[in-house]
């Protein structure tokens, strides 16, 4: 066997794996003897079919087989011994005019593209200046939150004609460019809440609406966001760049929410039995909760910040037609190359900050213990329990518990996720210069909206 590695420039090579008859031969022959084994044949006593009549029917698959589990873990090995840092997976490559003789050939050669990952170095953190944000709630904020709160757990109501601050329940139909229903065009009943609406005059139009009445929108305005949109007409998200169309739209009814007052049994609601007495105390608590809301919002502007500035100063560069190959072949469902290029930049990013961050974690030697895990899994498990109003259980139990739910997968990467944010996000509130700037919460609004 031999293995060699062509770089064709700093982000790009092809592994050359050249195979010999010796270096496989053996393993065919005991799987062919495994398969002789136990093979079912007409005419012959089981483990007697004569290996002739194996080979024949199973030799070059078989073949196949093992070959393909030489190089997987020649490739593995090679990429490991050589500190290889590659991006997705290595990919079979072949020339138009190569082909492979499965029945004869002895001796094989196969390449590998391969992405490789930029070579790169984060300079100290303590350099980098970045603006920290500590958010002002003001009584305005905490008024507006308690009125969201005392109408979501409000009574509904259906009164004759809409005002400013309804919804509107009602049928959507697709027009065709005539401005009649489209035959068999899209059809869908969902709410329309009038004070959402980006187009001003539907919104003045709907003011005053009742059931029967009639309106031709465009589904694009009756939110500012796509996923209101898409939901509005019972579509996909990526579906809706795709329709032009303008849509009927029926009022079946007016829906309007009744605030509820702010007594003892909204308090228990929101927050327990017993746990706020009045509502200088509902108050108080709603502040309270803003506040740590606001801190999370601008621990993730923080974060969102350091990653900004260290991309644009490191300005790494990938292997980006290799990249977009990869995608394609190992997505599970077709992918168009329109797809993968209108979402690639934003892959593109998200892969630069992984590598980023991997560089940060290593050379600050950040770790997570397997008991940290437990112990966050724990404290995740006991405030779920008690926002059910759940008593907690013993510690054991609840040791338990925490290692069922970390036998998932996804459940422990996830969670494994969270204490490495945390801990990146100590290093950075630590480490880089920061300057902090005191703002309303509608200024925070409005910064987050500018950087979208």
């Amino acid at each position: 066997m031999n293995i060699t590695q062509e770089k064709i420039d700093d982000l790009n090579a092809v592994i050359k794996v050249q195979l010999k008859e010796e270096d496989y031969q053996d393993k065919v022959e005991n799987q062919l003897k495994e398969y002789r084994k136990k093979a079912s044949v007409p005419g012959f006593r089981k483990g007697h079919v004569p290996m002739g009549m194996v080979k024949k029917m199973v030799g070059t698959n078989l073949l196949v087989d093992e070959l393909n589990k030489i190089l997987s873990d020649t490739l593995q090995e090679y990429l490991t011994n050589e500190k290889l840092e590659v991006l997705g997976n290595p990919l079979p490559k072949m020339e138009d005019d190569e082909t492979i003789d499965w029945e004869n050939q002895k001796e094989f050669e196969f390449k590998y593209e391969v992405g490789l990952a930029p070579s790169f170095k984060v300079d100290s953190l303590d350099k980098l200046k970045v603006d920290a944000f500590k958010i002002k709630v003001s009584d305005k904020d905490v008024q507006k939150y308690v009125d969201d709160l005392a109408r979501r757990y409000g009574k509904m109501t259906n009164p004759e004609v809409a005002e400013k601050d309804d919804m509107v329940f009602g049928k959507f139909e697709e027009l065709d460019g005539e401005g009649k229903v489209k035959e068999s065009g899209i059809t869908n009943s969902s709410v329309i809440i009038i004070n959402a609406v980006t187009d001003k005059n539907l919104q003045k139009q709907l003011v005053g609406a009742k059931a029967g009445d009639k309106f031709v929108v465009d589904p694009k305005t009756v939110s500012e966001h796509e996923s209101d949109q898409a939901q509005a007409i019972g579509v996909d998200v990526n579906e809706l760049k795709n329709i032009i169309s303008k849509f009927n739209y029926t009022v079946e009814k007016v829906n309007r929410v009744i605030a509820s007052d702010l007594n003892q049994e909204l308090f228990d609601k929101i927050f327990g039995e017993g746990a706020v007495k009045s509502e200088k105390e509902f108050r108080d608590k709603i502040a309270e909760e803003l506040n740590k809301g606001l801190i999370a919002d601008s621990d993730r502007k923080l974060k969102a910040d350091v990653q900004d500035a260290l991309m644009d100063s490191l300005k790494l560069k990938l292997p980006d037609t290799f990249l977009k190959k990869w995608i394609k072949a190992s997505n599970e469902k077709p992918i168009t190359d329109e797809q993968i290029e209108a979402e690639y930049d934003m892959y593109s990013k998200s892969l630069q900050w992984q590598l980023i961050e991997n560089k940060i974690i290593e050379a600050n030697e950040i770790k997570v213990e397997f008991e940290e895990v437990i112990d966050y899994t724990k404290g995740l498990l006991t405030q779920q329990m008690q926002s059910m109003g759940m008593p907690a259980n013993d510690d054991e139990q609840l040791t338990q518990t925490a290692q069922s739910v970390l036998q998932n997968q996804e459940e422990a990467r996830k969670i494994y996720g969270m204490l490495y944010d945390s801990k990146l996000m100590d290093l950075y509130k630590s480490t880089c210069k920061l300057k902090e700037k005191e703002v309303s919460l509608e200024e925070f609004e409005k910064l987050l909206a500018k950087k979208k």
